[in-house]
C-alpha cells in the first residue's frame, strides 16, 4: 500500500462528535502525530481520539510553541512536516489530529504549506467549536439573509469594531485573556444582549454565560472560550 497522510479534525471535544470517516481512518493508521500544548504534556486532541486508535498505531506527540518567536515556530513546523513526509514516502498511513476543523485557525495549515505532495494527502473536516456552541445553546449562527463573520479576538480593535458593525451574526474566537476588551466593544455596539459566551464546549468543564453584562471583566476563563453574537436574537 502506498503511503498517505490524513489531516483528521477531532471536533470541539466530545469523542462522539468525530466524523464516522475520521474514526474509521484513525483505526487504520501506522503513525499518528498529536499536538501537545507543552513539552511532555498531555494532548487534548489525543485524549479525544484515543478510543479509535488501532493497536498498531505509533503515537508521536509534538509540542508546538505558543510563542511570538516566529523562527522558533517555523522550525517546529518544518521539522514535523519533514517527519510526516518521510513516513508517507516510506509507505506508511500517517495521521495528524487537530481540534475543531483542520482548516480553521489551526496549526495544521502551517504544516500544509510545507508538504510537497498534495496528491498523497486527505483532509477530513470536523465540527467547529462554534457550531457545537450554537447547537448546545440553541442560538442560530445565521438566519435567512443574515451575514456571518468569524474573527479572532487577537485582531486589532478597529477590525473587530467593523465586524460587529457590518455582520448580522459574529463568532468571536480566542477570547481568553481578552474578555474585558471584547465586552467593552460589545457594549459600545449595543450588542451585549445579543451575545453569549461558552468555554470548553462539549467537554466536562463546559461553562456558559448568557448575560455578558453581568460577567466581570476579570472573570477567569478557560483557554477555549468563544463568544457568539446574533443581532436577530435577544438574550
Amino acid at each position: 500500500m502506498s503511503g498517505k497522510l490524513y489531516a483528521l479534525s477531532t471536533g470541539p471535544g466530545a469523542a462522539d462528535l468525530i466524523t464516522v470517516r475520521g474514526a474509521r481512518l484513525l483505526g487504520q493508521l501506522d503513525v499518528l502525530y498529536a499536538p501537545a500544548g507543552r513539552k511532555g504534556g498531555d494532548s487534548l486532541a489525543l485524549s479525544i481520539v484515543r478510543e479509535y486508535l488501532g493497536e498498531q498505531t505509533e503515537v508521536r506527540c509534538c509540542h508546538f510553541p505558543m510563542s511570538a518567536d516566529s523562527a522558533e515556530k517555523e522550525a517546529v513546523w518544518n521539522d514535523v512536516a519533514t517527519a510526516m513526509n518521510a513516513d508517507v514516502q516510506a509507505g506508511k498511513q500517517v495521521g495528524f489530529i487537530t481540534l475543531g476543523d483542520a482548516m480553521l485557525f489551526s496549526t495544521w495549515v502551517f504544516l500544509l504549506q510545507r508538504l510537497p505532495h498534495p496528491e498523497l494527502l486527505e483532509i477530513v473536516p470536523g465540527v467547529t467549536s462554534f457550531a457545537a456552541i450554537a447547537a448546545r445553546t440553541q442560538m442560530p449562527l445565521a438566519m435567512e439573509q443574515q451575514s456571518l463573520g468569524v474573527i479572532s479576538c487577537t485582531a486589532p480593535e478597529t477590525d473587530i469594531r467593523q465586524a460587529l458593525h457590518h455582520h448580522d451574526s459574529l463568532v468571536l474566537m480566542k477570547v481568553y485573556g481578552r474578555f474585558g476588551r471584547i465586552k467593552a466593544l460589545l457594549m459600545e455596539a449595543g450588542l451585549l444582549d445579543c451575545a453569549l459566551m461558552m468555554a470548553e464546549a462539549t467537554l466536562p468543564g463546559e461553562q456558559c454565560w448568557r448575560q455578558l453584562g453581568e460577567v466581570s471583566d476579570d472573570q477567569p476563563l478557560p483557554y477555549f472560550s468563544t463568544i457568539l453574537v446574533n443581532k436577530g436574537v435577544k438574550g
